[in-house]
């Protein structure tokens, strides 16, 4: 009888234990697509403005990182209230990190070719990085919560109110683009300029003005990146290296000349990202995209759910 009832602990236990460990992964999961929405925000740019201009931003994490202190600077010196900040630094951000980037860079250097392009992007990275380092702090700055970080239990798994909130942006965000690229005129017309821009200037698609737009979207897709990483992470003049690594890894995981690829890349990345830091080690944790990434491009170059195209990246 004691052997038996013995037994009949163990089972309890060891049930109890796999019930936790399965709690436990919901939750990394729930983490994981939170932040995976966040780098595919940051993904679907690189994939935009490839697909209008031909434009790879190797400053798209500090595009990212930027608008958080256009915030902070708000609150900071302006004495903005905090939902004030946030409006100030999209239009910021749409100003300075989408007109300003396409007329000052990308216009003069683009007929040029991808290399000089690609140089200079890399160069206003580093621009962006100490400008941030030097006009307002080295150190890491804490910035306002958008939601609660309150815990929730949700069938037995306990999920932050702000992994919810970031959710619920996120796709929200996701889901108006993707709206209003299939399901406007001016939506389609941008679609037609990315397929072919020269049929599209034939159909009398004004090219120039939606390859603009392309970029005002990419700037406000970062500034909205930047306001939901940064209560999480902490604003920092730092964080684009990881977070333009991992957009980019996104995109190219999931297909640079689809929308949907960057989606469903971003959501990988994250993902693995959460489950790599606790299963594997947090030292390694970024090796593991890369490796995923090196993957795709030995067996599937054109992403998980890209096409594949005559033009390289």
């Amino acid at each position: 009888m004691s052997a038996v009832l013995d037994r009949g602990k163990g089972a309890l236990v060891n049930s109890a234990a796999g019930l936790d460990a399965m709690a436990d992964l919901l939750q990394l999961l729930i983490a994981g697509i939170a932040t995976g929405a966040i780098y595919a925000l940051a993904a679907i740019g690189f994939t935009l403005l490839w697909q209008t201009s031909q434009t790879i931003n190797f400053a798209q994490g500090e595009f990212v990182m930027l608008p958080a202190f256009f915030a902070l600077a708000a609150m900071k010196w302006g004495g903005a209230p905090f939902w004030l900040a946030c409006l100030v630094a999209i239009v910021m951000s749409m100003l300075v990190l989408g007109l300003a980037f396409k007329k000052l860079i990308v216009d003069p250097l683009i007929a040029s070719g991808a290399m000089p392009l690609v140089i200079s992007t890399i160069g206003l990275s580093i621009f962006l990085k100490d400008g941030v380092k030097d006009a307002y702090s080295a150190e890491a700055q804490p910035f306002p919560p958008i939601f609660p970080d309150t815990l929730v239990s949700i069938l037995g798994v306990k999920v932050s109110l702000a992994q919810i909130g970031v959710l619920f942006i996120a796709f929200g965000v996701i889901l108006a683009l993707q709206w209003f690229l299939g399901g406007t005129r001016l939506g389609r017309q941008m679609q037609a300029t990315a397929q072919n821009p020269t049929v599209a200037r034939i159909l009398g698609v004004p090219v120039e003005r939606m390859i603009l737009y392309t970029f005002l979207i990419n700037a406000g897709l970062a500034a909205m990146a930047s306001l939901l990483i940064s209560p999480i992470y902490l604003a920092k003049f730092s964080s684009g290296e990881t977070i333009g690594l991992a957009a980019f890894v996104a995109a190219i995981v999931g297909g640079f000349n689809q929308v949907r690829g960057a989606i469903a890349g971003g959501l990988i990345v994250g993902v693995l990202d959460n489950l790599a830091a606790v299963y594997v080690s947090t030292a390694y944790r970024q090796a593991v995209p890369l490796v995923l990434l090196v993957l795709v491009i030995l067996f599937r170059p054109q992403g998980l759910l890209g096409r594949k195209e005559e033009r390289s990246v």
